[in-house]
């Protein structure tokens, strides 16, 4: 299983938390429900072996829609890694995300623009 570094986690929740757009709702129930999608993301990522043994490293920028219930209905790389091996990892990753946390109530779909990373330490 890859371990990623704080600085990685970390960029990734603050980038994550300030780049979401969802209709109305509470504040603080919205910051949780990003905050589980980090964390989920955190878990589900995947360094491509391949990618690994050829110190392959880069940075995507991916935009997924959500259901009110969690669906992930659709993504899109808004900037690709660089990498085809690590691009290619992109859908694997949100297949393995999909479902996320049901949004919060009252809150119908957001949409949510995502950092990825890949870096080896």
């Amino acid at each position: 299983m890859q371990k990623f570094s704080l600085i990685q986690l970390y960029t990734v929740a603050l980038l994550a938390l300030g780049i979401v757009s969802v209709p109305a709702a509470a504040n603080t129930d919205i910051a949780s429900w990003k905050k589980a999608v980090v964390k989920q993301i955190s878990k589900k990522q995947k360094y491509p072996r391949s990618a690994q043994v050829r110190e392959i490293e880069g940075r995507a920028v991916i935009r997924i829609n959500v259901n009110s219930d969690g669906t992930i209905t659709s993504h899109e790389i808004v900037k690709s890694t660089g990498a085809s091996i690590l691009d290619r990892e992109i859908p694997k990753l949100v297949k393995r995300l999909n479902p996320l946390p049901a949004l919060p109530a009252g809150t119908p779909n957001a949409s949510l623009q995502l950092p990825l990373d890949w870096s080896l330490n």
